[in-house]
């Protein structure tokens, strides 16, 4: 019977890795003359299939002279079996890969389908796994358009006809389980495109370790379990409520934070070390580190990420950053991530045309392209890319314990014509320009986080007006948990930016932002953004000289820690760096030698420690009932002040800022009640580097209506400064 040969075209088409179908073609068969064995082995003249206690079962005849190999065997039924090769130099044994059965099932493809795997990092990529009684390492790339995908790396001499893969048809999804591969490999996925056509070598969209810069393959990690450290924080976190509750973020870009010797990056174990007692000892509850995701370029910062499920190699493995969070989280700080899912980078190895044609990304360019960034746009609309996104998103906050995720250019997801002229972007059939499958994606994204980490966080980078962004999405918002106040930061930074002599005519900058302070659960951020590009670091926006600089400067935080809305302070600002930020070296840690830059860092330790401690600073940030105002019209005297209030309004807080270089004596003051009114923090304080004047530790609030005040009192003001008052007694001592 001859009816058990593989014909020449399949040959063929194995050795030229063009084959539809490896898997009917390589292992083993039955067909009516019994068990027929099929192998490609490059290099090996000659090929027996053994027991796996290396017993011979049958030869293989080499039927190519490029390494294909077949035979009948003695078999009966499907067993265990290896291959023991060999030509003129070398014997080698290993276990065939077309022997073992699909790991994945068809729950996977249906959940994939559907948009619904939530923990689809578990399912695709690569894992190292026992299985069917072998260890080794299961791969699986979804590529539905393909005509062909094999894994290639270090352990297959990167030769894409060794590996080729099985096509799941119902999802697209490619697989392949390789014994013997283990932890450490480099690979990529060797794809031929849907025209036929050979594709550049691809990293794996859901690998979890990828090699450093400029190399750019994924690396398989090890199936080792992490054993955390951080069991306290975690049980509190399921009780925390982020509205009514402290945030004060410490935003970080880690290759620029500090290096190492040589200007090499710190590893995250050093980071731990030095990073985490750091933002610590300063009083931050959070760290929030710019995206971390494995990117190819540098001068990016990270927001054009390959990699969503890789921490950058820059700084070591996925352990090591565990490590980082671990450590944060026994220091009482949570952690945030900058993550991005409004664009990718078109470099070749990643998402981009990923099965040789437009697949994560938008098909139509008019809705697939960013042209501010020369991005690619994702398909929001298509559920398996969704699925991808928010498996992202779920993967940072289960396998690294993450405490937040800051969403990285909301707006430009959420407006069909973002930074688009008329006829360069293609409008909903009812004219509209707003996103649909953007904020289907997002309301999705926010319910899924909230539903399954109580306790975490989501906050969006959104810099327009758009209504709801942090409304629950059962009333038709978006559903984050908090939104940077982009138009605080702007206006409070034009007016800092101003000579005192014309704050005046500028009052409205420093209170035009309560007019709508509460239609959002707001961050006040003094981020990145602001430093770089020409802008200048927040001291060196401030004209005059050093001492009014850094005097300017402790007023405005004060003023800022005072006001509704989270806190956020991008690194190095806390001691005054005078250069504006570069991504590509250390802050200038030098600086804090000089009494200027020690005094401000001072004054964000104790402004921390004093919004941590009371109340009315931050349980109501949120609510109109938490804020009022004392002083808004005083513009002749660039004077503003304002009262908080905690949940049962029994000790508010004064706040009173005089943004101008005079002394103020005397100034008279309404206060929500009589009595005693300690001095709480004075940025003009001698040790911050103020010029010593204040209010000898307290005042005295009579009982004598001021304006819609029942009790007042005169205050002494000192130049350029922002006080804190807390109520103590109704008695006066």
């Amino acid at each position: 019977m001859t009816d058990w040969r593989v014909s020449a075209e399949d040959i063929e088409a194995i050795l030229a890795a063009r084959h539809g179908d490896p898997f009917a073609v390589l292992g083993v068969h039955e067909t009516p003359a019994g068990f027929v064995m099929r192998a490609f082995v490059p290099g090996a003249t000659r090929v027996e299939a053994v027991t796996p206690d290396g017993r011979v079962i049958t030869p293989l005849d080499r039927v190519h002279g490029d390494g294909f190999f077949e035979g009948l065997t003695t078999l009966k039924a499907r067993a265990p079996y290896r291959l023991r090769a060999s030509n003129e130099a070398t014997q080698w044994e290993f276990a065939d890969p077309y022997a073992f059965s699909p790991v994945l099932g068809a729950t996977d493809d249906y959940l994939l389908v559907e948009g619904a795997h939530q923990k689809l990092y578990e399912k695709l990529g690569a894992h190292v796994l026992t299985h069917e009684g072998v260890e080794g390492t299961h791969f699986a790339v979804w590529a539905p358009n393909a005509r062909r995908v094999s894994v290639v790396g270090d352990f297959n001499q990167w030769d894409g006809r060794r590996a080729q893969m099985r096509k799941r048809i119902d999802s697209g999804v490619w697989e392949i389980f390789i014994p013997g591969v283990g932890g450490g490999a480099n690979y990529k996925y060797e794809i031929i495109g849907r025209h036929g056509e050979l594709l550049p070598l691809k990293a794996d969209p859901l690998g979890v370790e990828a090699e450093l810069r400029p190399s750019t393959a994924s690396v398989v990690a090890s199936n080792a379990p992490y054993h955390w450290g951080d069991e306290i924080h975690m049980r509190e976190r399921v009780k925390y409520d982020p509205r009514r509750s402290p945030m004060s973020i410490y935003e970080v870009h880690l290759p620029s934070w500090r290096r190492g010797e040589n200007g090499r990056f710190l590893a995250y174990d050093e980071l731990a070390d030095q990073l985490v007692p750091y933002v610590a000892d300063l009083g931050f509850t959070h760290i929030e580190l710019m995206p971390i995701n494995e990117h190819p370029l540098d001068a990016s910062w990270g927001y054009q990420p390959i990699g969503l499920f890789a921490p950058t190699r820059r700084h070591g493995d996925s352990d090591g950053f565990r490590r980082f969070v671990d450590r944060a989280h026994q220091a009482g700080l949570s952690v945030i991530l900058d993550w991005v899912p409004a664009h990718f980078p078109t470099d070749e190895h990643g998402l981009s045309q990923f099965d040789g044609g437009p697949l994560y990304e938008h098909p139509d360019p008019r809705r697939g392209f960013h042209p501010d960034w020369n991005t690619a746009i994702y398909d929001y609309g298509r559920r398996e890319v969704a699925n991808f996104l928010i498996a992202s998103a779920l993967y940072w906050l289960d396998r690294f314990h993450i405490d937040g995720l800051r969403v990285d250019a909301v707006a430009s997801m959420l407006y069909l014509d973002y930074s688009r002229e008329p006829g360069e972007w293609s409008p909903n059939p009812d004219g509209s320009n707003d996103n649909r499958d953007a904020v289907a994606f997002l309301q999705s994204f926010n319910e899924l986080v909230y539903a399954l980490y109580p306790g975490v966080v989501t906050i969006a980078e959104e810099s327009t007006a758009w209504g709801g962004v942090t409304r629950p999405t059962y009333a038709d918002g978006l559903g984050f948990g908090f939104k940077w106040n982009m138009g605080w930061m702007n206006d409070t930074l034009r007016y800092l930016s101003s000579d005192p002599v014309h704050r005046r005519w500028r009052h409205n900058e420093f209170t035009f932002g309560l007019l709508y302070a509460f239609t959002e659960n707001f961050v006040l951020p003094i981020s990145h953004d602001e430093v770089v590009h020409g802008k200048g670091s927040i001291v060196s926006k401030i004209p005059g000289d050093e001492w009014r600089r850094f005097a300017s400067a402790r007023a405005y935080y004060g003023f800022m820690w005072g006001h509704p809305g989270k806190k956020l302070l991008f690194m190095g600002q806390e001691f005054g760096q005078t250069n504006e930020w570069n991504y590509a070296s250390s802050l200038d840690w030098w600086l804090l030698d000089f009494p200027p830059h020690h005094g401000l860092q001072a004054f964000i330790r104790d402004l921390n420690r004093i919004y941590r401690d009371h109340e009315a600073l931050y349980a109501r940030d949120c609510e109109a009932e938490g804020f009022q105002w004392i002083v808004v019209d005083d513009a002749e005297s660039s004077v503003f002040a304002f009262a908080r209030f905690g949940a049962d309004r029994s000790h508010p807080i004064v706040v009173v800022s005089n943004f101008t270089p005079v002394t103020r004596n005397a100034y008279r003051l309404g206060f929500p009640r009589a009595g005693r009114w300690r001095e709480l923090v004075n940025s003009d304080a001698a040790i911050y580097g103020g010029s010593g004047l204040g209010n000898l530790g307290a005042i005295h609030a009579r009982g004598e209506a001021f304006r819609e005040f029942p009790a007042s009192a005169d205050i002494l003001l000192p130049p350029l400064s922002t006080l804190f008052f807390a109520f103590e007694t109704d008695e006066l001592k």
